[in-house]
């Protein structure tokens, strides 16, 4: 079902440059020289060490929440589609308890220091990308939700950086918004659901191709994140479209992008990916195998999948120092950023202790996952 609306047009302040383009090498060991020219190592004061960015954190804009209420737009989300009375149940009071972090900015700033996080590169929370709406009305919403995430910029532009949404449901809004958001409103990228109502990012009916393009054009960043996994019948009980699901549906997404040659056509492409990659980031090998083993398996990209994997970034939400040691081990210390997913339960609380923790992990490396590597993809300079 498709609705329309009006959204008024508003301009905010605005603050920003472009990000620097990323280096692309990739070497699968952890021992690299400090890039001291090329990683913008800031420091902070009389602190004295150097940035930290949260790549994976989200804001939840009360206004959008309330003209889309009528429509009851979690009809479409996967995530409450896919979940037991329990898990639901659940969800509301989170959605209680964690609610001022999600809408105040004051709140979060105090978390932010807590945690001791120099600044977010803030998206929208992810149910607030309208793929689900028609068109014009999706792009209302678009539009609604960057220009909140500019003014919060703007009003405290030490703190936060941030990542708009554009409608994907129609390719040529989702060219110009993010013209806009890159161009007007300084934003640094945008944060993109896995798929668009059930298709496939790579999906010939939605005609993307025009949108990867653009964004490599503008040098800019991508989040993809999930809302469960689409197709969750068995993952109902447990919190699993959570659990299993956001990883699943992480991880048929990235296959689409790499087998249906996305990575391919677009090679400057800089995709960030929550959850430490979902699942093909740790279990790489048997994709490869298919591409050497099967016809199927290579009608489009003749090189490696791991090949167009490896130009992925992933942040660090794995909860456990081995297997972020394992990630960092096989994609590189340039390709890992330090994430939180706040503010949600299944975020990571001590992002900055867990890598501490991280064996064997020098002091250039740790600065670069905790904030250059960040810094350099969003253009932040201070």
């Amino acid at each position: 079902m498709m609705f329309t609306c009006t959204a008024s047009d508003c301009t905010n302040p605005r603050h920003g440059r472009h990000p620097a383009l990323a280096s692309r090498k990739r070497a699968p060991t952890a021992a690299k020289p400090p890039r001291a020219a090329a990683s913008p190592k800031v420091v902070r004061g009389k602190n004295g060490r150097s940035l930290r960015v949260d790549i994976h954190c989200h804001y939840l804009n009360p206004e959008v929440q309330l003209k889309t209420a009528h429509l009851d737009p979690a009809q479409y989300d996967p995530s409450r589609a896919y979940a037991s009375a329990l898990t639901r149940e659940v969800n509301v009071r989170q959605m209680k308890d964690r609610g001022p972090k999600l809408t105040t900015i004051e709140v979060r700033l105090k978390d932010m220091d807590r945690m001791g996080i120099d600044i977010q590169a803030v998206s929208p929370a992810p149910n607030q990308c309208a793929y689900w709406a028609e068109p014009d009305f999706g792009l209302a919403i678009s539009r609604m939700v960057n220009d909140r995430l500019a003014e919060i910029v703007a009003t405290w532009p030490e703190r936060f950086v941030a990542l708009g949404t554009v409608p994907l449901q129609d390719a040529e809004m989702a060219v110009a918004e993010l013209e806009r958001c890159v161009k007007k409103l300084g934003l640094r990228g945008v944060e993109i659901n896995p798929n668009v109502n059930g298709m496939d990012l790579s999906d010939p009916r939605l005609k993307l191709d025009r949108f990867f393009a653009k964004v490599q054009e503008l040098g800019v960043v991508i989040f993809m994140h999930p809302l469960g996994f689409t197709q969750g019948e068995r993952l109902m009980d447990h919190y699993f479209n959570n659990v299993i699901g956001n990883p699943l549906e992480t991880t048929v997404a990235v296959s689409h992008l790499i087998f249906d040659g996305v990575m391919e056509r677009h090679p400057k492409l800089k995709v960030v990916l929550p959850h430490a990659g979902g699942y093909l980031a740790h279990y790489w090998a048997r994709m490869d195998h298919a591409h050497r083993a099967r016809p199927d398996c290579h009608t489009v990209i003749k090189k490696a999948p791991t090949s167009y994997l490896r130009r992925f970034y992933f942040d660090t939400i794995t909860f456990d120092r081995d297997m972020l040691r394992h990630l960092i081990d096989k994609w590189g210390e340039d390709h890992v950023l330090l994430g939180t997913d706040y503010p949600y339960d299944m975020g990571e609380e001590d992002p900055v202790g867990l890598i501490e923790s991280v064996p064997r992990l020098g002091r250039a490396e740790k600065d670069r996952i905790m904030g250059g590597n960040a810094a350099r993809l969003l253009g932040i300079k201070r």
